[in-house]
């Protein structure tokens, strides 16, 4: 396995993460009485994103742990792919 492969493997699960998290979040907010736009979810992805952390706020004071995770989640994908593509 070269080390581009594996950068882009560790991107791959950086992904995974970050779209647990999604879910986790989109439940969350849907039963806190927001409705969800089913079919074009990824297209108000930074909405629910934002919806989340807002609730999160108001009902805690700070943001939720997934929003966090999300992310960071997110960012680490983004680097890793850039690496496994530089190194490749």
């Amino acid at each position: 396995m070269t080390l581009g492969t594996m950068f882009f493997t560790f991107g791959l699960i950086a992904v995974s993460v970050g779209i647990a998290c999604f879910i986790a979040m989109v439940s969350f907010i849907q039963q806190r009485g927001v409705k969800i736009n089913w079919f074009l979810i990824k297209l108000y992805m930074p909405r629910y994103v934002g919806k989340y952390r807002e609730i999160t706020i108001r009902e805690t004071g700070r943001p939720g742990v997934l929003f966090y995770e999300f992310v960071i989640s997110m960012n680490l994908a983004l680097v890793m792919v850039i690496l496994g593509a530089a190194l490749r």
